[in-house]
């Protein structure tokens, strides 16, 4: 991620709503260069070339950061802060390396040569070195600190138990914050990867919402034939999500949607089905 030069705004009183503020002084020998900064809402994308975007869609609420330098080194120091514990959580997967290891700070983080990210609670904290050197071992240790910092839970959302932990890539389902599979009417929801084929699930508010919801779902996949298990279940063909099965559980629907050839949609959405609790 590109910032764009570190337009400053200084931070707000200390009686201010704004929590979790990242300090140099945590890290001996760092010291602050330059004024705070604090960005909230739309004005991120002042210090974001054009990422802002994929902050705000998870809902995104203020951004409060330093610049701290040791000797010849940069360190950028942001912490984020979300309108819930579950939207920071998906902002960490969303920027993520899959094929690295989910790493035991906060609620989880991962850590590479110049970059260590992670989420706890509503937070998402990014620490980024700006010289070309593995700063990997110093990143993990600042993180372990800043995480010792900031107050709340560690606990990650519930849907993500849900699903069938076989095949899963990148070892856990990941927030979907709109558009769940590319369809409008499924908000927001998880999504899980298992090959071609992407399981969901998706919570509505309550179990009347969620049973509109399933109809209009039903009626956008023409020749979709019922299948039964869940409080009601269809399997149909389509043209961008293939062979796919999506059901009704209370409040929740989920399913499998681009199952190739060969393997049974209805199967593998009954098994996920089977994990979700009732209400």
């Amino acid at each position: 991620m590109r910032r764009l030069g570190l337009l400053p705004v200084v931070l707000a009183a200390a009686g201010s709503t704004v929590a979790q503020t990242p300090s140099c002084g945590l890290f001996a020998g760092w010291q602050q260069r330059g004024e705070s900064r604090l960005f909230e809402g739309d004005n991120l994308f002042e210090y974001m070339d054009g990422n802002s975007e994929g902050y705000l869609v998870y809902g995104f609420v203020r951004m409060k950061g330093v610049t701290c330098t040791k000797g010849s080194d940069t360190l950028v120091f942001d912490i984020s802060e979300f309108g819930d514990a579950e939207s920071a959580w998906g902002m960490f997967l969303a920027n993520r390396d899959i094929e690295k290891p989910i790493e035991p700070v906060g609620t989880g983080g991962q850590a590479v040569p110049r970059k260590v990210t992670f989420a706890k609670d509503k937070y998402y904290v990014e620490l980024a070195a700006e010289s070309d050197r593995d700063h990997t071992a110093e990143l993990r240790e600042m993180a372990r600190i800043a995480d010792a910092g900031i107050s709340g839970s560690t606990a990650r959302p519930e849907p993500l138990a849900w699903f069938p932990p076989e095949g899963l890539a990148g070892g856990t389902a990941r927030l979907a914050p709109e558009s769940v599979l590319g369809i409008r009417l499924l908000k927001r929801g998880y999504v899980g990867r298992y090959g071609d084929a992407k399981a969901f699930v998706v919570t509505e508010e309550s179990a009347e919402a969620a049973k509109a919801t399933f109809a209009r779902l039903k009626a956008r996949f023409e020749g979709a034939g019922t299948v039964d298990f869940g409080d009601e279940a269809f399997r149909a063909k389509d043209e961008y999500l293939g062979n796919l099965c999506m059901f009704r559980k209370g409040r929740r629907m989920g399913g499998y949607a681009n199952v190739p050839e060969g393997q049974d949609a209805s199967a593998l959405a009954r098994a996920l089905a089977a994990r979700i609790p009732d209400l």
